[in-house]
Parts: C-alpha cells; structure tokens; sequence
C-alpha cells in the first residue's frame, strides 16, 4: 500500500483537530473573558528506507491570545473587567488556584462571592464571604466595601480584596473547566498593579469573521487530503490490475 494513503490520512485528522479548535473559539464568541486558541500546522518526517519526499502533518496548539476583549456596559454593580493585564484569581472545586477574565460575580446561597460558574473568588486569606447588606462596591483596587444590613448610608465596612494577579502566561495552561491555571501549580501573590472596572464585563476576543474564515480554509484542506486518498486507493488498484495481467 503506498504511504501516501496514510499521510493523507494523518493531515486529515490534523485537519478534523485543527476545525475543533476554531469551532470552539467561535462557540465561545459571546462567552465574557474568553481567549481564542491558537492552532498551528508542523511537519514531521516519515521515518523509513528509500528516499525523503514525504512529511506526516501535524496539528499544534502554541498557546491562546491573551489580548484583551472589548468592555461593555451592564450598570450592574456585581460586574467588573480587569484592566489591562492579570487576572481573578478563584478557588477550583478540588481546592486549587485558578484564573479568570470573566467578572460577571454573584452572591451563592451560603453568602459567598463567586463567579458566574460557580467558582469561589479568592480574597486576602481564601475564599470570600460576606454577611448579609445593603449595597456592595468592588473598587477599582479589588476593595470590597459593604453596607451592612440595617445600617445608615454612611456607614461602609471594607470586608476584603478580591485577589488580582498578573502570572506570566507562558506558564498557563487552560483547564478544563475553561479557567487557566499555573503548570506547576504555584499560588500567585496579589498584584497591586492589577486593577478593575465596576459594572462593565469584558467581551470574549474571539474574531468571528477570522474564525469562520480558518474554518472554511481548513475545509477544504480536507477536502484535498479525501481526494488524496482516492487517488492512492485508485493508483492501488490499477497496480493491482497490472500484476493479475502480469
């Protein structure tokens, strides 16, 4: 069988990989926060005797694009946006430090502060709770003031800071609950430069026309790598047909 057969195979399901990262960027254009996912194409040598003129496609995911989505107005005091660079830091389910871009906070049932998708957020000595009140307000520090219930409106009590860092994203990965982490797991310090905007989200950075565009390039890659295949499938047959004539 020539090997040809099987490259082609193997570039269409670098080609299959690569459409399932750019239609999971486009999934996610409306999804606050989010960053797109790179996706790059590698060659690899086909190992073996004879003559190399032939290389396996691959598919690569150098990283994501950290540049920041647009902010949009919600007038919801609860909403905010990390300016510039960093991140909000969270506590994940199995107790480990994740980040964040998506601010769209909420109040759970037990009084604690959490993000959209449940994840606690992080403050000065762990995860945030906050007895019951009237009015809260996130400052552009990470400051989380309150009015406690009952009280006069002059009466504000500064419960804690929400947990702003600034990790280099080179040692970032996504997990899978969609939150980046630390590769090696280290707990980030507070970064005082990190600051935030109130009643604003930030938009995912997703490109829709870009990403629609890589979606129908790589469509027809496959398209070519399929018609690759025939022509093996058919060059094997009529090989095939030479020697029964032989």
């Amino acid at each position: 069988m020539d090997r040809m057969l099987y490259i082609a195979a193997a570039d269409a399901h670098r080609v299959e990989e690569a459409q399932a990262v750019h239609a999971h960027n486009l999934a996610n254009v409306s999804t606050d926060g989010y960053r797109s996912e790179f996706s790059q194409a590698l060659t690899k040598a086909v190992e073996g005797p004879g003559y190399q003129a032939r290389d396996y496609g691959l598919m690569h995911s150098p990283g994501f694009d950290h540049s920041p989505g647009t902010f949009r107005e919600t007038g919801r005091n609860m909403d905010i946006a990390i300016v510039g660079e960093g991140f909000l830091a969270v506590q994940m389910p199995d107790g480990s430090e994740g980040f964040t871009r998506d601010g769209a906070l909420r109040i759970d049932n037990f009084g604690r502060l959490v993000t959209i998708e449940g994840y606690e957020v992080q403050g000065g000595s762990g995860p945030i709770a906050l007895p019951e009140f009237e009015k809260i307000v996130l400052g552009n520090d990470g400051s989380v003031t309150i009015r406690p219930l009952g009280q006069g409106a002059d009466t504000l009590v500064q419960l804690d800071n929400l947990k702003l860092v600034n990790p280099n994203t080179a040692d970032l990965v996504k997990t899978p609950a969609g939150v980046f982490a630390r590769k090696d797991g280290v707990v980030e310090n507070f970064d005082p430069e990190v600051s935030i905007a109130s009643g604003v989200l930030e938009s995912s950075n997703v490109n829709p026309v870009g990403e629609m565009i890589e979606i129908l390039s790589l469509a027809r890659q496959f398209e070519l790598e399929v018609k690759l295949m025939q022509t093996a499938q058919e060059n094997d047959e009529a090989a095939t047909s030479l020697v029964r004539m032989g």
